[in-house]
């Protein structure tokens, strides 16, 4: 504390961390960037553990024979998809019955804001069968679900044939301490997210449903299956939720010790198990593992029917059968095995699964990252944006160069009552915020019109309005400075000042903003924090305008978005060209719109409302007149 007391010591501190302050950001984002790699390196992960102790030991015998029979129902199953041109629900009620579950349906029926191209549906209207089988064992007071997407085409049959295959063998068995729902769902996350809301009495997304009429316990654990070949090479697990939200470790560590007992060979992000992790060649396998999984989260949309599950608290994740060119091949009995296997383990949950994590990076099956330790990653580019506060907090403390007691070449200085100017502020934070505004709600509400006067779909004229308007905003500094002087001399403008104290409000804001969503959701903090800190540390209004503008737009949200589509398809083996990557960039942004309104994704209007104005205020700064 002396050190901050004495005055000579602080304005020696001072001038130190300004006189480095240059230095000292290129370090700490250096530093950050490695730190974060260096994750992936395994004397820096821990090794997955069972933290349940209900679920400690995978030492049950599973007994599940009826593979091939239901191999059997699920051509049955996809020989009435086809007569049906659809969902075969009496088929799949009768089915049902005759297993001795109680069977209920649900339909539903949304419209979308515009059409998804992607899917072709706009008009979606859908039922959801389900059976229960209720536990001999227990009061009732709990529930498991296994769910399986009734999808258009041959995919996925195999994955309700093994449900209903399964269903029949739990309907013999004594020890469920537990319900179990059997639930098959149309038209993917439209009809589970309708299912869900049925089940806990809300309506978040403005869907028309019909009540359900039969219901367990409260949900514990749900997995998704989807199974479409008869053969399987891989099993592949998918946690990824809404939001970035990721269940309990737990599951993802019950998933891989049964994986381990039957002999399945299982992945993530569709990698494979190495055991070299001192070599080259599975360090890099762990780093695209951990960055496939910190894109994926990134996006905020749900990567399976799971994902809606998380946000009722409920742990969740889907289960992919993935029949590749690898030798190794697995059949249906192995499968049901499996997840026999780990119902009977969460059957004998006394709580929910809380006791290990819920924040985590996965660079395999077998090894994780605790927040604990990617979050100093993130602080470390987070540092940059206090040491910048810092530098610019003392710059406009300090007296003008050349004056003293008032005098600037001899001539008196007249105290400005305002300071560095309110209008200064304020103009630029409304004008950004308000195109942040436009860029959330316009697409939607301007849509009939484009298409009235262009001639564009629906889904393109939304597109196309977003990025216009996103445009639009790199005029905003021909908008934002007034030219009237008396206004100019009110306002603070043209002044070094007054760029100063938007450089500070917009670091505060962006360190706030970003520190929030990293707590949320720490990939799209980071990827954020990769490309606006550098941007926000160092725009000034007497940088080259040309080159530094150049490289603004480079490091801007949009761009981040398309440059993060390119990696993506890298890491996942299948490179595409700048055409497919540009048609991909609008199908990404039409699906981020449409995820918000049909399921609550919160990226998009955090990208458009906050994310994208404070961008724009560091574009004012550059241009500042």
């Amino acid at each position: 504390m002396g050190l901050l007391s004495d005055p000579n010591r602080r304005r020696a501190l001072t001038n130190l961390l300004t006189r480095l302050n240059t230095p000292l950001c290129i370090v700490c984002y250096l530093a950050g960037v490695a730190w974060f790699m260096g994750l992936a390196f395994e004397p820096f992960t821990l090794r997955t553990y069972m933290s349940e102790n209900a679920m400690g030991s995978t030492m049950v015998e599973e007994r599940f024979l009826a593979g091939e029979r239901a191999l059997v129902t699920a051509r049955e199953f996809a020989a009435q998809k086809k007569k049906m041109g659809g969902m075969p629900v009496d088929w799949l009620v009768k089915a049902m019955q005759a297993r001795g579950l109680e069977v209920f349906t649900q339909s539903f029926s949304r419209t979308l804001p515009f059409p998804d191209e992607n899917k072709e549906r706009y008009m979606v209207h859908g039922t959801n069968v389900y059976g229960i089988l209720r536990a001999p064992r227990a009061p009732r007071t709990e529930a498991l679900v296994l769910s399986a997407p009734c999808t258009p085409g041959s995919s996925n049959n195999q994955a309700v044939g093994l449900l209903l295959g399964l269903a029949q063998y739990f309907r013999g068995q004594m020890y469920w301490a537990k319900d179990i729902i059997f639930l098959v769902n149309e038209h993917d996350l439209i009809g589970m997210q309708a299912w869900l809301e049925g089940y806990h009495h809300t309506n978040t997304t403005g869907m028309s449903w019909t009540p359900l009429e039969g219901r367990g316990g409260s949900i514990q654990a749900a997995l998704s299956l989807e199974l479409s070949s008869d053969i399987i090479t891989s099993l592949d697990l998918v946690l990824e939720g809404l939001n970035g939200q990721l269940p309990n470790l737990d599951l993802a560590n019950l998933f891989y010790a049964f994986c381990q007992k039957i002999g399945v060979l299982c992945t993530i992000q569709g990698k494979l198990q190495r055991n070299d992790w001192d070599s080259a060649a599975g360090y890099s396998q762990a780093v695209q593992t951990m960055l496939l999984m910190v894109l994926k989260q990134a996006s905020g949309r749900p990567w399976g029917d799971h994902g809606l599950f998380l946000r009722y608290h409920i742990e969740a994740a889907s289960i992919r059968g993935i029949n590749s060119f690898r030798q190794y091949k697995t059949d249906l009995t192995t499968v049901g095995k499996l997840l026999e296997g780990m119902f009977r383990k969460l059957n004998n949950l006394l709580e929910r699964l809380h006791q290990s994590y819920f924040f985590y990076l996965l660079p395999s099956l077998s090894r994780f990252v605790s927040i604990g330790y990617y979050m100093p990653a993130f602080g470390l580019l987070a540092a940059i944006l206090l040491l910048r506060a810092l530098d610019l907090w003392v710059q406009l403390g300090s007296p003008a160069p050349g004056t003293e007691d008032g005098l600037v070449d001899g001539e008196q200085v007249r105290p400005t009552p305002f300071g560095p100017g309110v209008l200064s502020v304020l103009t630029p934070l409304i004008i950004s915020h308000l195109t942040g505004v436009a860029l959330y709600t316009l697409p939607i509400m301007a849509q009939q019109t484009a298409v009235e006067h262009f001639p564009v779909s629906e889904t393109e004229a939304v597109v196309l309005t977003a990025i216009a308007i996103y445009t639009a905003g790199l005029a905003l500094p021909h908008n934002t400075h007034s030219p009237c002087p008396s206004v100019r001399v009110l306002s603070g403008e043209g002044t070094e000042e007054g760029w100063r104290v938007l450089k500070l409000i917009a670091i505060f804001y962006m360190a706030v903003l970003l520190g929030c969503t990293a707590l949320i959701n720490f990939s799209l903090g980071f990827i954020l924090a990769l490309t606006l800190v550098p941007v926000a540390a160092f725009i000034t209004p007497h940088v080259p305008r040309v080159l530094s503008a150049l490289v603004m737009v480079l490091l801007s949200p949009g761009s981040t978005l398309l440059f993060s589509i390119f990696v993506y398809q890298e890491l996942q083996e299948a490179p595409i060209t700048l055409l497919e990557g540009w048609n991909l960039f609008l199908s990404v942004i039409s699906q981020g719109i449409l995820d918000h309104n049909l399921y609550g994704s919160l990226v998009y209007p955090l990208i458009s409302l906050l994310v994208y104005p404070c961008w724009l205020l560091l574009w004012n700064i550059l241009f500042w007149k």
